[in-house]
């Protein structure tokens, strides 16, 4: 098996499921408890939110800076994390204004809460880059007085394509101080560097596993809370902690091991596969993180491709994932036209995909476009 969909989840690692079994036999208490057991849950959960901290301050390097000064809310994964920075803040600060820049490339997660935020009475300003050369620029032009929130992910998931999201942070803030950002940092946690009020994060993306993801807070700022009941997490996200879930969250975090020069050293070798196929267009440009390749094999439709390449247990595939089919306005805001929109494929790495992979990946793209195209 080659598997090169690791945008839409990945593979735990050992050390996350060494950490979730090994908590689950020995830490398996409630963290609410005052007995011995809980207060051992609550140290598991109070680790992991220091290496979440830490990681956060130095991403992509996860070592030899200060943990950010803030707090981690657990949550059941980005999709909670996005709704609860959005329609929490949006709670929290409704006398800052009611104006929300974000950008026409977002996760549903993020767009559909700023649909019912626009149904609410907020105006939604949502930019694409293709319109705008100076991305970051253009997002902190739109900031006025009445602005309350700026969301704007780190990394798109389809095409990798990248916001410089500390240069922005740092722009939205020179324009109007009060007005918070939130990045959907979901693709870019411990890939790229991260700056921002709210930083959504998912387990799955990283080698831990489904069900958990977490928000980062900084200090000062305020949220109202989707959920109630128990009080727990600072009566901010009530519900009995998934501490074996944490604890696998931070044993993949401690583990990541994904390095730049080697996911930028196959995607060369993949576009060099590629160049020497005729009719391709590439989608992800040098914009683009090294380990989101998004390409269009003119002819031969998405799905024919993806169903040929898993013949041969090749898993890769035709955008995001949470779309199963549904045509996605993501190409289209980053300049992609319909046509090559229709045949893209995603090509998402790991620190364990080889050069060997790629040119396996690409041996069957030649079989397939051989037989489609004849």
């Amino acid at each position: 098996m080659i598997y090169l969909d690791n945008a839409a989840t990945t593979k735990p690692c050992t050390e996350a499921c060494d950490a979730v079994s090994y908590t689950m036999r020995e830490r398996f208490g409630n963290a609410s408890s005052l007995h011995k057991m809980g207060i051992l849950s609550g140290q598991v959960l109070s680790s992991a939110k220091r290496t979440l901290l830490t990681a956060l301050a130095s991403s992509p390097a996860v070592s030899g800076k200060q943990p950010l000064d803030g707090d981690v809310y657990f949550t059941s994964g980005a999709t909670e994390s996005n709704n609860t920075a959005l329609l929490g803040v949006c709670g929290a600060y409704k006398r800052l204004g009611n104006r929300i820049v974000s950008t026409a490339i977002e996760h549903p997660s993020v767009a559909r809460v700023l649909d019912r935020l626009e149904n609410d009475g907020y105006e939604v300003i949502r930019l694409a880059p293709k319109d705008h050369p100076d991305f970051e620029q253009a997002l902190a032009d739109h900031v006025d007085d009445k602005t309350v929130l700026v969301s704007c992910m780190a990394v798109n998931n389809e095409t990798g394509f990248a916001v410089d999201v500390n240069r922005l942070y740092k722009l939205v803030k020179r324009k109007n101080d009060k007005t918070l950002v939130h990045i959907d940092a979901v693709q870019g946690f411990l890939k790229v560097p991260l700056n921002g009020d709210l930083i959504s994060i998912s387990g799955h993306k990283i080698h831990a596993c489904k069900g958990i993801g977490a928000l980062y807070v900084k200090k000062g700022v305020r949220f109202s809370p989707l959920l109630l009941g128990g009080g727990q997490q600072k009566n901010l996200r009530s519900g009995t902690e998934p501490v074996e879930l944490v604890a696998g969250l931070e044993a993949a975090v401690r583990a990541y091991h994904g390095d730049r020069g080697h996911f930028s050293a196959l995607k060369s070798h993949l576009l060099e596969r590629l160049d020497a196929m005729e009719d391709i267009g590439i989608n992800s440009d040098e914009r683009c993180v090294p380990n989101i390749i998004n390409f269009s094999v003119r002819g031969v439709r998405s799905e024919i491709m993806l169903h040929s390449l898993e013949e041969d247990e090749i898993y890769v595939s035709s955008g995001s994932a949470c779309s199963k089919g549904k045509t996605s306005s993501v190409p289209a805001a980053l300049g992609v036209s319909d046509k090559d929109a229709d045949c893209a494929v995603r090509v998402s790495l790991c620190a364990d995909t080889t050069e060997r992979d790629i040119d396996a990946l690409c041996d069957k793209i030649e079989k397939t476009i051989e037989r489609v195209r004849r």
